[in-house]
């Protein structure tokens, strides 16, 4: 087993989920990853990078599995964004290679905890298959997640057509609740202490390789009242089936991206 590539720079402000087969894109994913996949005009996975170098985040990480050399040489070390609107500045990369490492993807929570080394705290996370390209990734928004005491913020989006039972609530107060009101967007900021004991047991940097889901964890932490949210109502798709994503290449939302 080999450790995880390096970072030319600083430690990056962002991880971007983009280790998964993508089972129901097939046969769209059999040669390329799920991230890979172009709307309208450019990768998915692009849209979410543009996004990030917006909100002012200089560094990000990828986790990587299918495919995953597909994606390091796509946007390499340095990757120069094309967008006006990112001011045509470089995004830093690095990778946290788990099909090299392990051979297989260790989900959400696992990926996360072996990319920890590759991260700041607190570090934003988003999956590299959904398209939210209006989201804002600022730094203020990190700013009061790192005063509030928290131990994760989430961005929920109201449920989309295919899913009508959602995975988390928002109380009064800013709290997440345990509810299945909204669907969580996979956007959220994280403080490194959420991925220590007593919350995981998974050690630093998980050395083995260990695979293991998210949503156990972030229940155990609103059920301690250490996570908060909040509603996004902006353009989100989690792009799931071949379906959605032709939807997205349809001139009818072409008003999304480019108002």
């Amino acid at each position: 087993m080999t450790g995880l590539t390096p970072s030319p720079a600083p430690l990056a402000g962002a991880l971007i989920l983009a280790a998964g087969r993508g089972e129901r894109m097939r046969p769209l994913t059999d040669q390329c990853p799920k991230p890979l996949l172009r709307v309208q005009g450019k990768p998915l996975m692009e849209w979410t990078a543009e996004a990030l170098a917006r909100g002012g985040c200089a560094r990000v990480a990828v986790n990587t599995a299918w495919l995953e050399e597909r994606i390091s040489a796509y946007f390499g070390d340095q990757f120069r964004l094309e967008s006006p609107e990112s001011n045509h500045g470089q995004l830093s990369f690095s990778y946290s290679p788990e099909g090299r490492d392990f051979g297989r993807a260790l989900e959400t929570l696992g990926g996360v905890c072996r990319a920890l080394p590759l991260l700041d705290d607190p570090f934003w996370v988003v999956a590299g298959d959904v398209f939210m390209p209006e989201f804002a990734f600022t730094q203020a928004a990190v700013a009061r997640f790192a005063a509030s005491g928290m131990l994760a913020h989430l961005w929920l989006v109201p449920n989309p057509p295919h899913k009508s039972q959602g995975d988390f609530a928002i109380a009064a107060d800013g709290l997440a609740l345990d509810e299945p009101r909204h669907t969580f967007s996979t956007v959220a900021l994280y403080r490194r202490a959420l991925f220590e004991p007593p919350w995981c047991e998974i050690p630093y940097g998980n050395p083995r390789g260990v695979a293991a889901p998210l949503a156990p964890l972030l229940r155990r932490a609103i059920a301690g009242g250490r996570v908060s949210a909040e509603l996004y109502n902006g353009p989100w798709t989690d792009v799931g089936t071949p379906e959605r994503l032709a939807a997205l290449q349809n001139d009818a939302f072409s008003h999304l991206t480019h108002p």
